[in-house]
């Protein structure tokens, strides 16, 4: 198939089309580069099936293709803070120009949502059915409220014009390509450990998040995307799906991880926590365990191993 994918040049995007090419299928990359990375992508611009755009999803484009994956959105709280009205104008009007150009070419669409739609979660672990505890004003909204208003465009053009739509809830993701100064935790505390610097931990240490390689993820998104409509009669393959690992970590449990890892003594400061961050984050997979007989499979141990031979090489000179 011919496929395209918004966002491509990034973290995940680039796995994703890895995994593409390895597919035997032509992709389309489309990205802005405000944090994708042409590296990411290097050791696939030879291919002749693969294709390179530098584009911005605010603005509309006309291509012809069977699949659009839509990444494209800053997805860590340093860079889509940065501009948030920007943020905001990736997840709304470039789902929209998605959603547009989907329905044009009557293309399968599927659309990266996230973890960050349950906010500061007062249900756990959290469920597709839970509704999120958001602050529509905070810090944090221009990517929250906006990946929530990218689920309500992709149900509503399925809905009003028939578009063929899917939609994951990505929860913590990590894996090599991840940039070094997109203040997540496990990026954060793995460049300050090859650096031998003390590990920040931003609130107490208590606080949970858990964490799926990326190699687990992308399978989910392809698996979802290639999902027939009439897959399972219990279930509708339109609604929002969670993808990720449902094994639960503190910040301080990932801490020693890492520092064990890496071979280092930690030493440790504490910071307080920044606003709106959330207490808790466990996914509840029962659904894609049963529609897309999916659940992670590369354990903490071995994906930080992979992570931290990536970030060695480009952070040790």
């Amino acid at each position: 198939m011919r496929i395209l994918v918004t966002g491509g040049a990034g973290f995940i995007g680039s796995h994703l089309c890895e995994r593409l090419l390895n597919d035997d299928n032509e992709v389309i990359c489309l990205d802005s580069f405000f944090t994708g990375r042409r590296d990411n992508l290097v050791h696939l611009l030879d291919d002749r099936r693969f294709e390179l755009l530098r584009h911005d999803v605010i603005e509309p484009i006309l291509l012809e293709v069977d699949q659009i994956y839509n990444l494209a959105c800053p997805a860590s709280p340093v860079h889509y803070q940065y501009n948030p009205v920007k943020t905001v104008k990736t997840s709304v009007l470039g789902t929209l120009n998605m959603l547009g150009l989907a329905k044009r070419v009557r293309a399968r669409i599927l659309q990266a949502s996230t973890s960050e739609v349950y906010g500061d979660p007062d249900v756990h672990p959290q469920a597709e059915r839970y509704w999120g505890n958001v602050n529509p004003i905070g810090i944090r909204s221009c990517y929250d409220e906006g990946k929530r208003l990218a689920e309500t465009l992709m149900m509503d053009y399925h809905r009003q014009n028939g578009v063929d739509t899917r939609i994951v809830r990505i929860f913590n993701t990590y894996g090599p390509r991840m940039l070094e100064n997109d203040g997540r935790v496990v990026s954060n505390f793995i460049v300050q450990a090859l650096k031998g610097e003390e590990l920040t931990i931003y609130g107490d240490g208590t606080q949970t998040r858990s964490f799926c390689y990326v190699d687990d993820l992308v399978d989910a998104l392809v698996r979802l995307m290639n999902l027939p409509e009439e897959a399972n009669p219990r279930f509708d393959v339109h609604h929002p799906i969670n993808v990720g690992n449902p094994t639960e970590f503190t910040m301080s449990q990932l801490a020693a991880e890492i520092a064990e890892v890496v071979g280092v003594q930690i030493t440790t400061r504490f910071c307080p926590l920044p606003q709106d961050d959330p207490r808790q984050r466990q996914p509840d997979i029962s659904r894609a365990r049963e529609l897309l007989d999916w659940s992670p499979k590369v354990a903490l141990r071995d994906g930080l191993k992979r992570t931290v031979e990536y970030f060695a090489a480009r952070v040790i000179p």
